[in-house]
């Protein structure tokens, strides 16, 4: 008979030896999504707000800041879109002190777009009756521009004024030939053929008044006047056209502004009209702006910030001037 039994088959008084069995080893953990994504949008949020912090500094501060400085703060109207971006960041990366700081630095870029000392002058009681006159102005570069385009504009919006940079005797003829001596006929011009070149167009008498000093390109000031429906408004138009911050140039474009400012200081109605190359963001146009009671810088006060001036060709930058 055959019996069978479980249990140890180790002989008497020997321990029965363990089998060894391979220990299966575990995954680890799956690290959570937000603990990778929250110190990364931290990160990517400081990234974003160190130069809207750079600049901002640049716009806030007024001083005789360097080149590169003087160059990038014409973009500050589109510093608002990276100070977004950077606390969209911060609220992602659950930052208190991150969140405090981007929505500031969104609050400064935000008020400097819409600043409020940009409305339009309102006329004092008891002023006189107004003559209306829309006016334009162009840097014709060299006098490359098309002069069948501007005698266009100037017909199409009804322009009775037009002030001219970089005026050329060749671009001078070609107005001539399109027709605007027939719109505009009154004329003080003083053509070059270089960048220093100038010329003031008008439906009504031109005199010439006189010209800023020291500047390389020519300044001039001339007095119209015009009449309608029996009111006589007269008015200082200065061509403005300061020289390019650039390279050691610099130091020129503050003169230039400082001597369209000095100007701006004296009685009368006066439009300064013509390519500054500035924009509202420079202190020392805004302090040009100051030096004259009413003087209002018309891109800001149209809401025409995010509108690019420069440059009309090549490739397009956000950056304007007036």
């Amino acid at each position: 008979m055959t019996a069978s039994a479980r249990g140890s088959t180790a002989a008497p008084g020997q321990q029965p030896k363990a089998a060894a069995v391979p220990a299966q080893t575990m995954p680890p953990a799956p690290v959570p999504a937000r603990k990778i994504l929250a110190p990364a949008c931290r990160w990517l949020s400081l990234l974003a707000s160190l130069p809207v912090m750079a600049m901002s500094v640049v716009r806030a501060v007024p001083g005789e800041w360097p080149i590169l400085a003087v160059q990038l703060v014409s973009f500050t109207p589109w510093l608002a879109v990276p100070a977004m971006v950077a606390l969209v960041l911060a609220l992602l990366g659950r930052s208190r002190w991150l969140q405090v700081g981007t929505a500031a630095l969104l609050l400064c870029q935000v008020f400097w777009l819409f600043p409020f000392d940009a409305a339009r002058p309102s006329a004092a009681p008891g002023a006189a009756a107004t003559v209306e006159l829309k006016a334009m102005t162009i840097n014709a570069e060299y006098g490359q521009a098309d002069a069948t385009r501007i005698v266009e504009l100037v017909r199409d919006n009804g322009i009775g004024l037009l002030t001219v940079q970089e005026h050329s005797q060749a671009l001078q003829d070609r107005l001539a030939a399109a027709g605007l001596d027939t719109l505009l006929p009154h004329r003080i011009s003083d053509p070059t053929d270089d960048a220093a070149g100038g010329a003031v167009y008008s439906s009504h008498p031109l005199e010439q008044v006189g010209l800023i000093p020291d500047t390389p390109f020519r300044m001039p000031t001339v007095r119209l006047t015009a009449e309608a429906r029996g009111s006589v408004a007269v008015l200082e138009v200065t061509n403005v056209h300061a020289l390019p911050p650039v390279d050691v140039r610099v130091d020129q474009w503050r003169s230039d502004l400082a001597s369209v400012g000095r100007l701006a200081g004296r009685p009368g109605n006066r439009l300064l009209v013509g390519d500054f190359n500035a924009t509202y963001d420079h202190s020392e146009f805004r302090q040009l702006l100051g030096a004259g009671p009413g003087l209002v810088d018309v891109g800001t006060a149209s809401g025409s910030r995010l509108v690019p001036t420069w440059p009309m060709e090549g490739v397009w930058l956000p950056g304007d001037h007036p």
